[in-house]
Formats: C-alpha cells, structure tokens, sequence
C-alpha cells in the first residue's frame, strides 16, 4: 500500500496537470491478506485523496464471489481475478486504441463523474462475465448488459449501491452495439425505483460506445461475447466501504496494537490520527452529498406551501374587501 501511494505522490509531483486515475485494491470485509489491513488501507486512503483525480476500487471479495457464481470456478486464483480487472481497464482505454461511434476520453471520467474534488472513489462493474460453456446459448441484449451492470452482485467491491444515491455513471460500451438500443436501455434505468439518482445532476449518464469487441485469453475462463459494458459510477453507498474499514481500524488503533512496527519504520503517531480523521471526514462528505439532496427538497415543498398560503390569504383579505365595500 504505501508503495503504491508513495508511487501517487511521485506522479502527481512530476505529472501535476494530468489526470491521474489509479486503481485500488481495498481491504475485503472477511477476507484479509494481512493483519494490518486496515492500517494500511487509511493510511493509502490519506495519500489517494490528495494525490488522485479518480480512484476505481476493488476488492477480493467480490471479485472471488463472481468468478464462484458466474464463473463456476470453485477456487479462484489471482490469475481469474487480475483477467477480470483486466477487462475494465481494457474498457476504459478502449477509446484510445479503437474507433467508435461516442469516443471517451481519459480526462472525461473525471469530468463527468467527479462533482468536488474529494469525492472522486468510485465503484465499477462489468457484463457480460460468463463461462465459455454459457456463452454458446447466452448472447446478452444491450438491455440486459445494461440492467446487469446495476446489480449488487456484479460490482467488483463489496457495496450495495441501493443504499445510497448515484451521482454519475459512465457506461462503456463494447462490440455490436448502436446508440439507438444504449437509449433506449439508460430510458428505461431511470424508470427503475431501485436505481436513485441525486436531483441536482439531473442527467447522470455519460456513454461510450467502441466498436472492438472484447478480447480474452484463449482458454481462459472468461467467454469471448460479442457485447459487453463497463461501468464506472460515483454513488454515495461508497461510505459503507470507508465504514467498515473505520470500524476496523478503531479496533486496532484503540490499543495501539501494531504501531511500533509503523513507528519503527520512520512514521510518526500522529500519521495515524490524521489518517483516520481525513477518511472520517470523506465519510462525512459522502453523506452529506446525499443528505442535501432530501433536505433540498423539503426546502422547496415547505417554500411552495408558504407560497400558497399567501395566495389563499390574499384571497380571503379580497373577498373581506369586496364584502365590506358592497355592504
């Protein structure tokens, strides 16, 4: 982990005016590679905030769940999950190596999907993921490619998405696809009452569409389809993900259990607590974002009735009037 955020902070040093987008392996909820998980994972979180424009999150988890329900691999290795992740990052790049109908490029995730700076940790998911042996009876529709990629299940962290509000969604889509069947399919996701959006970014949706179809390994467990979508989207339910890493870190940190090691190393304490309070903080700012959004609009029923209260008593002072001076 802090390699990889000493890497960021490198990048973002030389390369200050380009956008950089990293990809993030988080700590899992039950699966763990180390016993320092969670320190780890605020402490690159710390680094990640300042040093990233865009951060696409992971985690082995998720990706084991998918390669066991859709894959039919009973133990999946980390050959299957990095031939997943693969085909997002394939996916998002596309663009640059292919032609398309509605290019997109790299700068664009984050203006799209990025509102205010520190709100940029997004979720991501991809369809169609089917076996070789499914793929003979199981060419998905656009439609179908496009509902699948909203599902709880096919999110590559652990995080339900129905618990929180979208803010954006980027869709790319790969293969036979036209902008007449992405239409009609992003028409009927915003008729869905489990897919929320927040109300001050009315469109929500950026789309492109490439024309190379996917490419897997030959042999490998992935199917080559002739279709698929890619997205990447900014929903407040992320805060679930930055709150069961709290959770555990307090755990920890409440004993001081294992920061000598860090100590030792060079670090401060007080790295520590700063680390925990910026992630509380970015929790915080997540919620926020969807609290605005409910508080928003009873700010505008309670105006709107004041406003017909005012209508109706004018109207009452009118109708006196017109009494008094007829009598």
């Amino acid at each position: 982990a802090w390699d990889a955020s000493y890497l960021s902070v490198c990048l973002s040093v030389d390369y200050g005016k380009k956008s950089k987008i990293s990809f993030t392996v988080w700590a899992c909820p039950q699966i763990s590679t180390a016993v320092v998980e969670a320190y780890n994972t605020v402490l690159c979180v710390h680094s990640l905030l300042e040093h990233t424009d865009v951060t696409i999150m992971y985690d082995n988890e998720a990706l084991y769940d998918i390669c066991r329900r859709s894959l039919d691999i009973e133990r999946p290795t980390y050959t299957n999950l990095n031939r997943m992740l693969a085909q997002i990052i394939s996916s998002l790049t596309a663009s640059l190596r292919f032609d398309g109908a509605l290019n997109v490029d790299l700068t664009e995730f984050q203006t799209n999907l990025v509102p205010y700076p520190r709100i940029h940790f997004m979720l991501s998911s991809y369809a169609p993921i089917i076996s070789a042996e499914k793929a003979y009876h199981e060419q998905l529709s656009v439609a179908e490619i496009t509902m699948s990629v909203f599902e709880p299940a096919s999110m590559f962290v652990k995080c339900d998405p129905r618990h929180g509000k979208y803010m954006a969604c980027c869709m790319m889509y790969r293969g036979d696809v036209v902008p007449k069947d992405v239409n009609a399919s992003v028409a009927t996701i915003k008729t869905k009452r489990t897919i929320q959006f927040v109300d001050w970014c009315p469109t929500g949706f950026k789309v492109g569409i490439n024309y190379q179809p996917p490419t897997v390994v030959p042999g490998g467990d992935l199917a080559k389809v002739m279709r698929a979508c890619c997205m990447i989207s900014n929903s407040t339910a992320i805060a679930e993900v930055f709150s069961r890493c709290d959770h555990k870190f307090d755990l920890m940190y409440s004993k001081r259990a294992f920061v000598h090691h860090y100590v030792g190393e060079g670090m401060e304490e007080g790295e520590f607590s700063e680390a925990r309070e910026d992630l509380a903080a970015l929790e915080k700012d997540y919620e926020e974002v969807g609290i605005e959004t409910a508080e928003g609009e009873g700010e505008e029923e309670a105006w709107l009735q004041l406003v017909s209260f005012v209508i109706l008593l004018l109207l009452v002072v009118v109708v006196v009037v017109v009494v008094v001076v007829v009598c």
